[in-house]
Formats: structure tokens, sequence, C-alpha cells
């Protein structure tokens, strides 16, 4: 019962996990122009007093503490601060979390916005002429019909007493197809504005309200993992969830390591039920213990990543938490990793090259543990060309979009080879594909979509996106359903259901449509247009390899298996 209270506290307080302390003056801190905040990490079974001693000792003073996993917030010199944390046996290692004074562009585009612009036969908004039981722009879902989530939503469609949170930029709680599903008890922002990097911030407290995302990426998410079923624009693949913005991910793309801790550990203690993942934490893409190639204090910025995130992901297993996390779209294997050139990419333009060593570097969150990792495939099922692929992480494949796919037929190089989902409007405005009066405009058009409700109300807007970031929630969704079918009653969360992780994997797995490595196994992308290093080696088995792990997830499969 005293877990439970302390539950009920945060909710109803709105607090997040960490917890402020007053700043107190530090007579070793620099002056404001030179000081840097950094995200430490107190060392295994070291107490928070002893960590925050060993803090002030460096010259640190701390601002937040997250205790669940002894991480804490600190503003300190830019110079000496890290190498002196580097060097105390009580703390694990700090790293930067805002540059002082040096504002970065956004993040480097993804392969998620590799799309044909304007394609003149494509239909603008839908004409509702559709079967029963489907929303009007679901025949456009391949990825949907992929999954078997048309025939699923019969069994299980999915029940509000499960909760999925969504780890991302955040989620445009007044779309349409989102409201319906959006909780607001539970969503919280937890990566704030910082007016040294990106200006003035939009709000007093610099903390943006939830149900708003300005970069489109999480409502997209979030539309493929629940959008409703409600007889306006697409619906996702468990339509009568609850959504839960956990919002991580700065408007301009990155996804640092205090709020993404923070959000982790909060979903464990609020008793959500599956937390999807689709991102890597900035702003390295792998984090090496000891590389040669980077300073003292970027290697123990890397090994405070790594220790944070563990911590939080087992906290949120522990906690009854499934994990599910996008491979990544680095076209490479896991386990055999390629070099890096990418890193850091933050501040933007001071990356370099480096050899990676996989016994030693790790991608997180994705090769943290308990993260059921997902590849992408296109409608034909073959591996993404972009996809990260590898039996070391890969745990199933689902639908991520391909836009090359069909080579040698009309759908080459197509949008609707990609995942079409809920797109704020706002967003498509900024990018030029709506007017100022809602309309699909030509730069639009084919790739933007938008639908009304017949009898008046607020329209919905939709986008193609392809990534492993949309095949992720693919599963996710699967995960979600599992839980609705087959969890049971949560004596800490009144009125939820709750399932152990370990078990929704296994019948997620279990359930999925094996697929075996294509013929020969060396998968070639000349033809789309790929360079060679596209290219890709399947190994294993069919009932387990590095392109489909277990297989491509099976929602109908999952919600009847029988025990």
């Amino acid at each position: 019962m005293k877990l439970r209270r302390s539950v009920q506290t945060i909710i109803a307080t709105g607090a997040t996990l960490a917890v402020v302390v007053a700043a107190a003056p530090n007579p070793a801190a620099a002056a404001p122009s030179q000081t840097t905040e950094y995200t430490v990490i107190a060392a295994e079974n070291v107490s928070t007093a002893t960590a925050e001693a060993a803090i002030r000792q460096a010259g640190g003073t701390v601002l937040e503490r997250n205790e669940s996993v002894g991480m804490f917030r600190v503003v300190a010199p830019a110079d000496g601060f890290a190498a002196k944390v580097n060097g105390s046996p009580q703390l694990a290692g700090a790293a930067r979390h805002t540059l002082i004074g040096r504002a970065p562009e956004g993040k480097p585009s993804t392969v998620e916005h590799e799309q044909a612009v304007a394609q003149a036969a494509a239909a603008v908004t839908s004409n509702h002429n559709h079967g029963p039981g489907l929303d009007p722009l679901d025949n456009m879902l391949w990825g949907l019909a992929m999954v078997r989530g048309e025939q699923s939503r019969k069994v299980e469609p999915g029940t509000h007493r499960v909760s999925v949170g969504i780890l991302d930029t955040g989620v445009q709680a007044d779309h349409p197809d989102i409201a319906p599903n959006f909780d607001w008890r539970l969503s919280r922002n937890f990566a704030p504005d910082v007016p040294e990097v990106a200006g003035p911030c939009e709000v007093a407290s610099c903390l943006a309200p939830v149900g708003v995302d300005d970069g489109g990426h999480g409502t997209h998410v979030a539309g493929t993992i629940g959008a409703a079923a409600n007889g306006l624009g697409v619906s996702g693949i468990a339509p009568k969830i609850d959504l839960v913005e956990l919002k991580g991910g700065q408007d301009s793309g990155f996804f640092f390591l205090e709020p993404t801790v923070n959000a982790l550990t909060y979903a464990g203690l609020v008793g959500i039920d599956v937390v999807n993942m689709s991102f890597f934490v900035d702003p390295w893409l792998f984090n090496c213990q000891n590389n040669p190639a980077d300073s003292p204090e970027a290697q123990a910025e890397q090994r405070a990543i790594v220790v944070a995130m563990s911590r939080a992901l087992r906290f949120a297993h522990r906690h009854g938490v499934t994990l599910v996390g996008a491979l990544g779209n680095d076209h490479e294997d896991l386990g055999a990793p390629l070099p890096d050139s990418t890193s850091p990419d933050f501040p933007v333009g001071t990356s370099y090259t480096r050899t990676i060593d996989n016994a030693t570097c790790l991608s997180m969150p994705i090769e943290g543990p308990n993260v059921i990792g997902v590849s992408a495939v296109g409608p034909s099922q073959k591996k993404s060309d972009y996809s990260t692929y590898g039996t070391e992480q890969v745990s199933v494949a689902a639908p991520g979009g391909w836009f090359r796919d069909g080579f040698g037929t009309p759908t080459f190089r197509t949008n609707g080879n990609e995942i079409l989902s809920t797109y704020p409007k706002h967003v498509l405005q900024a990018e030029g594909n709506v007017d100022a009066d809602g309309n699909i405009t030509p730069k639009g058009l084919g790739l933007a979509f938008k639908d009304c409700p017949a009898g008046g109300g607020p329209c919905g807007y939709y986008k193609y996106l392809q990534g492993t970031s949309m095949a992720s929630p693919h599963a996710a969704g699967v995960a979600a359903l599992i839980v609705s079918r087959f969890g049971h009653l949560d004596v800490f969360h009144w009125g939820t259901l709750t399932m152990d992780p370990d078990r929704v994997e296994f019948i997620l797995t279990h359930t999925a449509a094996e697929h075996a490595c294509p013929t020969p196994p060396l998968q070639t992308y000349t033809d789309e247009g790929r360079s060679v290093e596209f290219n890709a080696l399947c190994t294993g088995t069919p009932q387990f390899n590095g392109f489909y792990g277990a297989g491509i997830v099976d929602a109908f499969a999952a919600v009847t298996l029988r025990f």
C-alpha cells in the first residue's frame, strides 16, 4: 500500500521523479558563461548523500535528482568537472546536459523523410466508402493488414485499462484520432525547453504543456499504436487502449539522457504497461567504454549514459513495463557495427569517425537490457534497405515502410510503400504541406492527407513516413493487445491491467509469423539505387534470423493464442 500511495501522490501533484533542489552557492563553480549542465550518475550501491557530497567535492551544484536510478542534474564548471567525476569512486560518470551559449541546429534528417512529394494521382481526402468497422483511410494501411490488425480487433481491440507510453517528441492530443484515447491524467513532459539552446521559452516555466507535438514524430508513432476506430482517418493496432505522452525528445529531434531516464522511471512507478522507444539517446550513436578516439571526458560521458539507461530500463521492466524499441536506420548488423562517423551529433558539427568495438560499445536504448528490438520491412516483406538488423539484438520484425520497395513495378519509389499515420496539422503547415486554410498544398499532394467527419467537427491530418521508428509501434500495439487479452488486475494501480513483461515478449515472439532469410541470403539493394554498403547478409534459421528475429508480428495470432 505504501507504493500505491506514493504513486498517487506523483499523479495528483503532477511532480516528475526528479526532486528540485535549491541551487545553493558553490564557491568552486565558475561564472555562468563558463558553466555547463551535466547529468551525473552515482556509482553502484552509492547512497544519494554520498554521491551528492562527491559532486560538491568535484565543484558541482545539484539541481535535481532521480533517486530511483542515482541520477543528478548538476551545474558545474565547463572545464575540469568531468575529469574529477571520472576520478571519483563514488560516481560512475557525467554526461553534458546543456552546453551553455552554443545553439545547435536541428537533428540531422533521417530515412523517415525519403519521399516523393507530388503524386498527381493520389487522393487528398477520403470518400468514406469502405467496409464496416474500418476507418476511411485504413485501406492505405498495408502495415495494419500485414500484422492482421483488422482481424485481431474483432477478438480484442484493446481496453482503456491498458496504457502505452509514447516516449517521443510529444503527442498532439487534439488530433481527432488521438483525442478519444489520450490519457491526460498520466501524460507528462520530461524535456523542458532550454533557453540557452533553443532561444526564449514558449511558456514561462520552459516546460511546454502536455498534448502538444511540435515535431510530429511522436504523434505519428501514437497513431500506429492506438488511433481510435471512430469512423475518421486511420485506426491503430490497438484502437481502444490509452495513449500516454512521455515527452523525452526536444522539438529539434534530440533525445538526451536525463529526460529519457526520468520518463522510463516514471512509467514504471505509475503502472504504464508498454513503452515505445523510437529513438537513440543522443549524442552518441554508440556509447563506448574506452574508445581510443574519444577524450577521457567523452569516455566518461558514454559510460554514464550506458549505466543510467541500463538502470532505468531494468527499473521499468521490474515495475511491469514492456519495453519496445526501434532497431535503427543505419543499415548495419548491430553485432558487427560499421565505423561511426555521426557521433557526437550534438553540438552539431562536432562528430568524428570512430571504429566501433562490438564488445565495449552499445547503442541505447536498443542494446540495453529487456528491450524488444524491432526491424523494419516493406510491403513485399523484404527487409527495408535502411533497417539495422542482426541476430544479436533483433527480436521481431514489423512494417516500417520502404519507399524503394516494388522495384520493377509501378509502386517503386512511391509514398504508398511507407506508413501512413496521424500527424499534427500545424507541423504540416510549417512544412508547407498544408496551407493556412487547412488544405493540402501541391507540395503535400500524395504525402499528406486530410479527413473530415461527415457531420462536422475537426478534421484529421495524416502523413507518410518510413523507418524502424514506424516498425516499433506496430510491435508495441500488438504488445498492448496481449496485455489487454491476457493481463490481470494490477493491485498497485486500481482499475488497470498488468502483465509480466517477459510473458508479453514470449507471446509476441512465439506468435510472430516466421520468415526465412532470402535465397541467396545476401540481400542486395543495388537495383533500388543503393550503394553496396547497404547489402545485408541474413544469418539464422526460419525460426530465428538476423532480418526478422522470431518473425513478423501477428496481432491476430497473438490474441487468439490458446494455452
